[in-house]
């Protein structure tokens, strides 16, 4: 292996690691909620520039991630009560959700050009220079993103195989009809669905901010990638996403030699396809 090989590869594993933070908050919701949320991507966007504008007056980036991801929860839980609640109230179908989705989509991005413009932006901190790691020259924010992502995994496990809500969910994303008969309070366990995925959703917006720019279509171009890594993971399963968000990550980065930059969506669409046609439950076993 070269190092060219390897410094993709180091690239790769940090783009994997922001696709798996919001990767685990989209299957979550397509596990427990049964919602293909196509808006998710720029609700991750919306994160990146609500800790954009918390950090560009002086705010410490920690502290404006925090506070940019309480905005995020309270848009998602804002769209829940006024948007989704309804729907499963009325009992839309996936296809009258996906639709609704895009649009919500759409109404994000959109509204993000119009309070901040089109214009690529940055946070504001100091320039770190890039640590020499075996012979590789991995960029500081690069580091902070995989070690931050490897905590929050954890705290996640932690959260979803030892706590009361973590037990909840992964009951209503088995079975939600036996879990309400169970006395399983389901609409509480909704809103810790939408409250860890806005968290993640959040953070992994605003790592991206910190190794690429801040931009509108952040989350968009990341929103394919995302579903290819829910479906590959397997569908509902938080574990499976991980794993394949960073498959995923590693083999966009590793093959822009080969096709080039622009069309690095087109591998996680390959590889989306691959793995429905080869094995449609995904590599690992779903919750639906």
């Amino acid at each position: 292996m070269d190092v060219q090989q390897a410094q993709l590869i180091v690239n790769g594993i940090a783009v994997g690691s922001i696709i798996a933070l919001a990767a685990v908050g989209l299957t979550l919701t397509y596990g427990i909620l049964r919602l293909a949320n196509f808006a998710h991507g720029d609700f991750m966007t919306l994160g990146a520039y609500l800790t954009l504008v918390v950090n560009t007056v002086g705010v410490n980036i920690w502290l404006s991630i925090f506070i940019g991801a309480i905005g995020t929860i309270a848009a998602m839980l804002l769209a829940e009560k006024l948007l989704w609640s309804r729907m499963r109230t009325y009992r839309a179908t996936s296809t009258t959700l996906i639709i609704l989705s895009i649009g919500l989509a759409l109404f994000v991005r959109y509204g993000i050009v119009f309070v901040w413009g089109g214009s690529n932006q940055a946070y504001n901190l100091p320039i770190s220079p890039a640590r020499d790691i075996f012979g590789l020259k991995v960029p500081q924010n690069q580091i902070i993103v995989l070690g931050l992502a490897v905590l929050v995994i954890l705290a996640l496990h932690y959260l979803l195989q030892n706590t009361k809500v973590g037990k909840a969910m992964r009951a209503v994303a088995d079975d939600i009809d036996l879990a309400r008969v169970s006395g399983i309070n389901v609409d509480q366990v909704v809103v810790w669905t939408w409250v860890i995925a806005g968290s993640l959703t959040a953070l992994g917006g605003s790592m991206y901010g910190l190794i690429t720019a801040v931009r509108p279509n952040m989350g968009w171009f990341l929103i394919l990638p995302m579903f290819a890594s829910v479906i590959l993971g397997g569908i509902g399963n938080p574990y499976g996403a991980i794993a394949a968000a960073f498959i995923i990550g590693i083999s966009q980065e590793v093959s822009t030699p080969f096709l080039g930059s622009q069309y690095k969506q087109g591998v996680a669409l390959l590889i989306m396809i691959l793995v429905l046609l080869i094995r449609p439950k995904g590599l690992f076993k779903g919750t639906i």
